[in-house]
This record gives C-alpha cells, sequence and structure tokens, in this order.
C-alpha cells in the first residue's frame, strides 16, 4: 500500500502529536503563566511595548517556555531562530549569527531562541556577549536550573530572569478541555481518574498531553478507566525530582524548615517526596543529623544520638525497612524543643578566635613538667577545682589580653534550661569570689 502512496507521488503525513497541535498560535492562549503574560505581567507590558530585551526563561519542563519564545518573536516581528544547546556547538552558533547579522542588514532583527541554555559552558555563553550588546540578536534563553548557578554572571547582568511557574491543576484542567474539543471526544476517564491524571502531570503540560493520548490509545470502545486502572496503564509518571540539580536543594530546605518550624507532618511530607523522588536515604540521615546539631542542640541532648542511632539503623536495614527508623527521627527533631544557641555561641567563638590571633593561655592553667618552665609562673596560682567550695573555683580561663567573654546563651527552652540555671549560679559564684579576691 505504501508503494501505491509512493507511486502517485502522495505521501502519508505522520500524525503529529497532540500536544504539538494543541501548541498557542497567540500569546493570549498560553495557559498557565498569567503572572507574566497578563496586561501587568512582565512579559504583557513588553509586548505591548512593542519591544523587548535578552531575557531567561526560568522554569519547570512542559510550562511553555519554547512556545512562549516562538510567540514572542512573533508579536515584536523578530525572525524565530532556535536552537538547542544539547545539539549545537561553536559552528552552529556563529552560524545563528552570521543569519542575525543577514538579517539585520535587511532591516529585522532576530530573537534567538536557545533552549537548554545552561549547558553551554562558560566560553559558549560568553560568545553571546558581543552580538546581544550590539543589537544583532535579542536572546531569550531557555532552562531548567537556577540561573544563579547555571550562567555567567556577564550573561545574567545584561538579562532578565523570568520564572515559568508549574501548571496548576487548573491549568491543566483546562488543557485536558482543550485537548478533549480538539480531539472531539472525552477522555475514557471518570472524575477520580481525571484527578489523578492531574495529579501525574506534576505540573507538566506537555506530560499531561502526552498521559492523555496514551490513554485514548489503550481505552476499548465505551471503556472507562478508574484512577487505579488509568495509573495501571500510564505506568505512572515519576515525580520531577533531579538529584543534582536545584529541585533537591529546594526539597531538602523545605524539609530541614519544616523541622526547625516544628511542623512534624509537613517535615514527614517533604521526607517522603525525596524518598520517592530516589534520593539516597544516607544523605537524609546525615542532614538530620545536621539539624539535631544545628536547630535543636542541648534543649534535647538524645536529638544527636538519635539522629545517629536512625543512620546507623538504616545502614544495618537498608530500605524499605531501616526508612522507617529515619521517619521516626523526622518526627522526633520536629517535636523537639528547638535551640541554636550552641550554633550560635560556635560561630562567635570562631569569630573572635579570629580576629584575637594567637594569644596564649594564661599562665595559671598551663602545665608546668619542667623546672624552667615553672620559674616562668606556668602553673603559679592555678585552683584545682574539686578543692573548691561547690567544685567551682570561678577563674578565668580566657587570655589575659582578651578578657572574659560570653558566647553561649542558653534559652528558657528544653534541657537548656536547667543549663541556664548552672550558668546563672556559677556566674554569682564567680561574681562573689572575684569581690572576696
Amino acid at each position: 500500500m505504501s508503494n501505491l502512496f509512493e507511486a502517485a507521488g502522495l505521501e502519508r503525513e505522520a500524525p503529529r502529536p497532540l500536544a504539538d497541535r494543541l501548541r498557542p498560535q497567540t500569546l493570549d492562549e498560553v495557559i498557565g503563566q498569567d503572572h507574566l503574560l497578563g496586561a501587568d505581567g512582565a512579559l504583557g507590558r513588553l509586548v505591548a511595548a512593542g519591544s523587548v530585551g535578552s531575557l531567561i526563561f526560568w522554569g519547570p519542563p512542559g510550562t511553555g517556555k519554547t512556545t512562549v519564545g516562538r510567540l514572542l518573536a512573533k508579536a515584536t516581528d523578530l525572525a524565530f531562530e532556535p536552537i538547542s544547546a544539547i545539539f549545537s556547538g561553536v559552528a552552529d552558533l556563529k552560524k545563528a549569527f552570521d543569519a542575525a547579522r543577514g538579517r539585520r542588514a535587511m532591516g529585522r532583527g532576530t530573537l534567538l531562541f536557545v533552549d537548554e541554555i545552561h549547558r553551554f559552558n562558560r566560553a559558549q555563553q560568553d560568545s553571546f556577549l558581543p552580538v546581544m550588546e550590539d543589537g544583532t540578536v535579542t536572546l531569550v534563553g531557555a532552562t531548567t536550573e537556577n540561573p544563579s548557578f547555571a550562567l555567567n554572571a556577564a550573561l545574567l547582568s545584561r538579562s532578565r530572569v523570568l520564572v515559568f511557574r508549574s501548571l496548576d491543576s487548573d491549568a491543566i484542567g483546562k488543557l485536558l478541555a482543550r485537548a478533549e474539543a480538539i480531539e472531539a471526544r472525552p477522555l475514557p476517564l471518570d472524575e477520580e481518574a481525571r484527578l489523578a491524571l492531574i495529579r501525574m502531570a506534576d505540573g507538566d503540560g506537555r506530560a499531561a498531553l502526552t498521559l492523555a493520548e496514551e490513554l485514548w490509545r489503550a481505552a476499548r470502545p465505551g471503556e472507562v478507566f478508574d484512577a487505579a486502572r488509568a495509573q495501571d496503564v500510564v505506568q505512572r509518571r515519576a515525580p520531577i525530582y533531579d538529584k543534582s540539580a536545584d529541585g533537591h536543594y529546594n526539597l531538602i530546605s523545605a524539609l530541614h524548615k519544616s523541622v526547625r518550624g516544628s511542623d512534624p507532618d509537613a517535615a514527614l511530607y517533604w521526607f517522603a517526596r525525596m524518598l520517592d523522588g530516589g534520593e539516597d536515604p544516607l544523605f537524609l540521615a546525615r542532614r538530620l543529623i545536621r539539624m539535631a546539631s544545628e536547630d535543636i542542640g542541648l534543649a534535647d541532648p538524645q536529638a544527636l544520638t538519635l539522629a545517629i542511632a536512625a543512620r546507623d539503623a538504616y545502614e544495618q536495614l537498608g530500605s524499605p525497612e531501616g526508612e522507617l527508623a529515619l521517619a521516626e527521627c523526622v518526627v522526633h527533631l520536629a517535636t523537639a524543643p528547638k535551640s541554636n544557641a550552641v550554633y550560635v555561641a560556635y560561630k562567635q567563638a570562631r569569630a573572635a578566635a579570629k580576629e584575637h590571633g594567637s594569644l596564649p593561655p594564661p599562665k595559671h592553667i598551663l602545665n608546668a613538667p619542667t623546672r624552667l618552665m615553672k620559674s616562668e609562673g606556668y602553673g603559679a596560682g592555678y585552683a584545682y577545682d574539686h578543692d573548691a567550695p561547690d567544685a567551682f573555683s570561678g577563674q578565668d580561663y580566657f587570655p589575659e589580653a582578651m578578657g572574659r567573654r560570653r558566647f553561649y546563651d542558653p534559652p528558657e527552652r528544653g534541657f537548656e534550661r536547667e543549663l541556664r540555671k548552672r550558668l546563672d549560679y556559677w556566674a554569682r559564684l564567680r561574681a562573689e569570689r572575684a569581690g572576696e579576691d
């Protein structure tokens, strides 16, 4: 049959993917980025003004970055020149720049759209600077990585960063409704399954349409899937989570701050999100140990012991059994009294050590194992605390040139309430004995 088509000079056109057929034709048709494209949005104002400068689009996959770049060129009467940093090198960049210079000579500007711009190395990123500065191109770079870390400072200083948001459930719902309209048939899903599909899309419009296509292809005439069957058909899509990229740091920050904020439910959620995304449980165990030291400290002296025990338990049991020990630690840390007093004191002590240099200890607390050292006054006047009343001599142990400092200031929380009582008591004894002297 295919030979008959070829003999007649006809070719079958492969069916276009649903995401391509639904690609917006105007900026007004873009879904989910109203904060940028609305009348008061950054891009809405630029389009109304009729010109744009160089831009960096930062956001997760499937949020419309490429589509908006193409429509932005159309709205501002610029030639749209797309390249991908994955497939392009220096020769491709030179070719794109030369083509832009040719258009400029003919009186038309070029919007150079660079997908995955963070994949270009520093030297390649620098090559954009001259053509941006002389107006040869208006650069629009798209990236899923944090531009602060992924792009040159010089490139960032010449561009405006615009943040694209993941599509919320309403936006995904509108996208699916458009798909049903263009297909002229409803999705083969009951209401619960439709909501499950929206969740599986995870804010990615392209993924939502791909999943919808899979369901249409899989459904027999008249068949309607429930949520469980729909997930089986599409083999539920894994959450977007790159352990080496920005999402990794965002989620560990969310977990850490939920623990610090004494919210065990939120902390467990972010903990589960990271495990579900494939995070190394031992990385999480190490961070829990850090939280126990930094945010709980001596308000609950057992927190650090428990965090270390949870790590050891995971190393002994592995997944999934060992994950319960980590979850138990998450809840304990989130519900423990909080104190960063030791953390603050340590930083202050470090700063003082750097500020004052190599000051020697006072001689009365130095050992004097030789006659010469004794003659130099080493150990002279040292008071052995166990021989003093209350086992407290009240001597000064700071360098003489520095004077006494107070770094550790425990709050009235948890076990540190008891430590504060001890410190206040010793401070009174020290003052009394200084007065006696």
